[in-house]
């Protein structure tokens, strides 16, 4: 009877209280259990136990007044969250004229590097090592150009400039686009069409070093001058990773001159 008691008395107390599921459920087990026996119980007592019993209610743990209100709140915070999410993922990212203007520009200067490339790759007798590096110039430009493509689409501006309008105005400049900084006019690109061998060699790292020395100040304008971070971050590489090819094609033109030097004169 004292163990009857005692259990009774948990029951009444902790519903009042936040239960865990598992406590309320381990709770009404032991209910179901007295309640199935409470008949031989009250027969060997004096009848208190079971009015005792009728007395307390357990309630399933949905309709717990704590866990309700603990699942409204839940529900109203996620919400909450949902809407921010869905608001801040439509929002147009902060950005100025300069990061505008150097992507599309960017753009473009990209492109003919690219061509350049190309070009030089289909010449006859060319450095298979300067064809590498073209290689890879045209596989990491492509994918700027889609990085860039996709920020201007972000920021809600045209993916390129309007070339009947001087461009460069964000460095402080006006430029048509055949003369933004390091660009191959046509009659280089005709020169370098035309030619095979080492002279194909010549001219392609001589167009591509000062098609990266332009670039590598536009990108570092950018990167210092831009306000938008990933913009910042995207020219900064830019401008390394042109750098370390100006390096490679010249050392590797270097050394190409020195060893045809030393056959010519054997």
């Amino acid at each position: 009877m004292a163990g009857r008691c005692w259990q009774t008395g948990q029951v009444a107390s902790q519903t009042d209280g936040d239960l865990s599921f598992d406590q309320l459920m381990e709770l009404e087990r032991r209910a179901a259990q007295g309640g199935g026996d409470g008949g031989s119980d009250a027969s060997d007592g004096d009848g208190d136990g079971d009015g005792d019993h009728d007395d307390v209610v357990i309630l399933p743990w949905w309709q717990h007044p704590m866990n309700i209100v603990t699942l409204i709140v839940t529900a109203a915070v996620l919400s909450l969250m949902a809407g921010w999410s869905i608001g801040d993922t439509g929002s147009t990212p902060s950005h100025n004229d300069v990061d505008t203007g150097f992507l599309q520009d960017m753009r473009l200067h990209h492109e003919q590097a690219i061509f350049m490339s190309f070009v030089y790759r289909e010449l006859p007798d060319t450095d298979p090592e300067l064809r590498a590096i073209a290689a890879s110039i045209i596989q990491g430009q492509s994918i700027e150009v889609g990085r860039m493509v996709q920020l201007l689409r972000d920021f809600a501006e045209d993916e390129a400039r309007d070339l009947t309008e001087p461009g460069m105005t964000w460095m402080g400049m006006i430029a048509e686009p055949d003369a933004m900084p390091g660009m191959a006019s046509e009659a280089e690109l005709d020169a370098l069409i035309a030619s095979a061998g080492e002279r194909a060699d010549q001219i392609f790292v001589d167009l591509m070093t000062a098609h990266h020395r332009g670039g590598i100040e536009m990108a570092e304008f950018a990167a210092e001058r831009g306000e938008n971070e990933q913009v910042r971050r995207m020219a900064d590489s830019m401008a390394r990773a042109q750098r370390g090819e100006i390096y490679e094609m010249t050392s590797l033109l270097d050394h190409s001159t020195g060893d045809r030097s030393t056959v010519d004169q054997g």
